[in-house]
């Protein structure tokens, strides 16, 4: 294997050993060893990247089944290496900040294993190249989030967030799983590159809106889109690492990833473009207006984190080139600050015992690197120069200004939302490091290094990003933007354009944001009391929602589970009575065979018809026994009469043994139990057997009058000799053609024959005295 090939796969393999030894070493160090093997995928990662020759993708392809003619692998071109690596690098600060915030938690081995496990899944959705891949990763996602947002399970609001998050998202996967097998059934390829090769093929099958109206569902789940935005505040449940990994860089981006990644293949469609733009702007502006009324900062950060996927969402439904870059420029930067500013906050928790924003104040003596970070981070979120936000900001505009008919609308509603979000860059910058001192649970004071190293590395990041936003273009986000579009893209990305009318828009987006921050005190009170927000949004109807279906549920189980024996094989044979006669009769298939005479092989079955009845009328249970070996026997003359004297043998042994057996057994019991059962009862029993024996006899029938196919008999006799090496047809079915199926039916009898001795056994057993 290649060292690209080695190189795909190695970050993942270095994650899963890494949670492996982290739950050998345990406490502090697993997080040590966690952030270093992070580090070390992120490396293998720049390293394929930079020997990547003539600038193809490197792919390793790891799995085929050729029978069914699917195959898949991964593969990393430049969208999947953005991606890849702000999983690696802002998972590695958040393992090291993690160790020192949960220092003595006896529970941080196991977070640390999970977000190792988490890491492994994001990475193997981001590069996988097919859709089966993609959806096993993401699907792992959901589940390692789970437990992630659970992680302080003794507490019913976090196993509430985890469930909601659980169930949306999970939700989304299997509306996701249908439009994949869709789009891959119309390209006739499970490969994701394939796929967008084939887009004219895609687009021409009858089945290509459907398709794409579930995967949108999917990624609108995943990545929080309204009306599925209020999982992503909730999950605030889980610790400050949890939230700064998972709800800000990496797993709420993947849907984001994945209308990227098909974008190639839908992005002229209307439909499309109208879907993702509208969402993206009513989403935005959701998460901006449900922000203002927020004070824990986490929650505040969270609503934001919804504006940017927003955001995200509608770049990515805007055709032009110019969307493309600015969708991943913005992708970078929003990670960046927001990474740092979820773990800013929870320095803030830790240190001071409150993220009540309206309770912080003054802090920049007692915290100083703490505040250079959330200042640094804050700028670059509220887009001041010489920050990279302020660049991602101006090409946004641009992009939105750009959009036709609805530039007006988009960049109107960007605005007030850009607007929003200089003031709460402000209020966790500002408000909570200037100003007045404001007396907390703690003295406060900077966290250890570790603690640091991550929201200073971040956001001195985006201002060293601003400062060279061309190099960061040229060496990451042109490539990304190209493998949205499907065509090369070279948007210069620049820190000064002049005095443009977006540098004008720029401008008054801060001068109207500090004057929303200006009056926040008064705003967000009167934003909170809007109890309209609370008792008709969505998350209200997912609790409602939710309550009806556990309703019905407990409904259903008290009709069905009633604890009667009788009630149970009712239903059962009711459905197994009525299920093939509604597809007979729905079908057309009642037909009845062409009947020669009366056959005298008739008798058998007469036999079996006797017994039946006899055994229904029987007054004693060893009257019922003996009329079901009339049963048998008459079964037994049925295969004897049809050419199976060896399955009639068979049939007469096993049925002198069970009724030689039974009669034994209830001579030496005492059986006094009678039929108690009302004459209503026996009437509706009745009913049951007779629409039972009347569904399966039409079912024989109709099969009996359509047209034999010799064809599988033919093959047995043809291959009997030659593949199983026997004269007897039975005989090598049951021994070669279905010998795992005999080897089963052989297990079941064994361990029944081991259970029966075992009770013998006891029951030859003497009682000791106590027993």
């Amino acid at each position: 294997m290649a060292f690209p090939d080695i190189a795909l796969v190695l970050p993942l393999a270095i994650g899963l050993v890494a949670a492996a030894l982290a739950a050998r070493l345990g406490g502090h160090r697993a997080a040590i060893a966690g952030s270093v093997a992070a580090g070390l995928a992120f490396l293998a990662y720049v390293l394929v990247s930079a020997g990547a020759e003539g600038g193809a993708a490197p792919a390793s392809a790891f799995w085929s089944v050729p029978s069914l003619g699917i195959a898949g692998g991964l593969r990393l071109d430049g969208l999947s290496l953005l991606l890849a690596l702000l999983i690696t690098g802002i998972g590695a600060l958040v393992l090291l900040y993690a160790g020192r915030y949960l220092q003595g938690d006896p529970r941080l081995t196991r977070l640390v294993v999970l977000l190792l496990l988490f890491m492994v899944a994001m990475l193997g959705a981001v590069t996988a190249d097919d859709v089966i891949t993609l959806f096993v990763f993401w699907e792992l996602t959901s589940i390692a989030s789970f437990f992630l947002v659970g992680y302080d399970h003794e507490k019913a609001g976090a196993r509430k967030a985890a469930l909601q998050a659980l169930l949306v998202t999970g939700g989304g996967g299997l509306a996701l799983l249908a439009g994949l097998i869709l789009v891959a059934m119309a390209a006739g390829t499970t490969s994701l590159s394939g796929i967008i090769a084939a887009r004219e093929a895609v687009l021409a099958h009858p089945a290509a809106m459907p398709a794409m109206l579930l995967v949108v569902l999917g990624c609108f789940t995943k990545s929080a889109q309204f009306p599925f935005h209020f999982w992503l505040p909730n999950a605030m449940a889980a610790p400050t690492p949890v939230s700064a990994y998972l709800h800000s860089a990496t797993m709420v981006k993947l849907g984001v990833y994945l209308l990227a990644r098909l974008s190639p293949v839908y992005q002229s469609e209307a439909l499309w473009q109208d879907l993702l733009t509208g969402a993206g702007l009513l989403t935005a502006a959701t998460g901006a207006l449900l922000a203002l009324r927020e004070n824990d900062l986490k929650r505040v950060l969270a609503y934001t984190t919804v504006t940017a996927l927003g955001t995200l969402v509608l770049l990515i439904g805007i055709a032009p080139d110019l969307s493309a870059t600015a969708a991943v420029t913005f992708l970078l930067v929003h990670a960046l600050y927001k990474a740092a500013l979820f773990l800013v906050a929870g320095i803030l928790d830790h240190e001071t015992g409150t993220r009540d924003a309206a309770a912080l104040g003054g802090l920049r003596h007692a915290m100083p690197w703490t505040a250079a970070a959330a200042v640094l981070a804050a700028l670059s979120m509220a887009g001041l120069p010489p920050f990279v936000g302020f660049v991602a900001k101006e090409i946004v505009y641009e992009a939105k200004l750009a959009t036709g008919g609805a530039a007006g609308v988009v960049a109107g509603i960007g605005f007030l939302v850009n607007a929003a979000m200089v003031a709460v860059a402000g209020l966790l910058s500002w408000r909570i490091f200037f100003g007045p001192r404001r007396p907390t649970p703690r003295a406060p004071h900077d966290p250890p290094k570790s603690m640091l190293a991550g929201p200073v590395l971040l956001a001195s990041l985006g201002l060293l990003a601003g400062a060279a936003p061309g190099l960061v273009g040229a060496w990451l986000l042109d490539d990304a933007a190209t493998a949205i579009l499907g065509r090369p893209v070279e948007v210069p990305l620049k820190l000064w354009h002049g005095f443009t009318p977006v540098l004008a828009m720029s401008a008054a987006t801060i001068a109207l944001g500090l004057l929303i921050l200006l009056g926040w005190e008064r705003l967000m009170p009167r934003l909170r009391g809007v109890a309209a927000m609370d008792r008709f949004g969505p998350s209200r109807g997912y609790d409602r929602a939710l309550a009806r279906v556990i309703d019905f549920a407990e409904g259903t189980t008290r009709a069905v589970q009633h604890g009667s024996l009788r009630g149970y094989m009712r239903t059962l044979l009711l459905v197994a009575a009525l299920a093939p006669l509604a597809v007979l009769l729905a079908r057309g298939g009642v037909d009845l065979p062409e009947s020669g005479g009366l056959d005298p092989r008739a008798f058998a079955f007469g036999l079996v018809a006797l017994g039946a009845v006899a055994t229904a009328l029987a007054r004693s249970t060893f009257a019922a026994v003996m009329a079901v070996g009339l049963v048998g026997f008459g079964t037994a003359l049925v295969f004897l009469t049809h050419g199976a004297p060896d399955v009639a043998l068979t049939q007469f042994t096993v049925e002198v043994l069970l009724v030689v057996i039974l009669a034994t057994v209830l001579i030496r019991l005492p059986v006094k139990a009678r039929d108690i059962r009302t004459p209503r009862q026996r009437a509706g029993d009745a009913a049951v057997a007779v629409a039972l024996g009347g569904s399966v006899a039409m079912l024989l029938l109709a099969v009996l009058a359509s047209p034999f196919d010799p064809r599988l008999g033919e093959w047995f006799g043809e291959n009997s000799v030659p593949a199983g090496h026997g004269r007897n047809v039975v005989n090598v079915i049951l021994v070669d053609f279905r010998a795992l199926d005999t080897l089963g039916e052989i297990a079941v009898l064994a361990i029944a024959a081991f259970a029966v001795i075992a009770l013998l056994r006891g029951a030859a057993r003497p009682l000791r005295p106590g027993n």
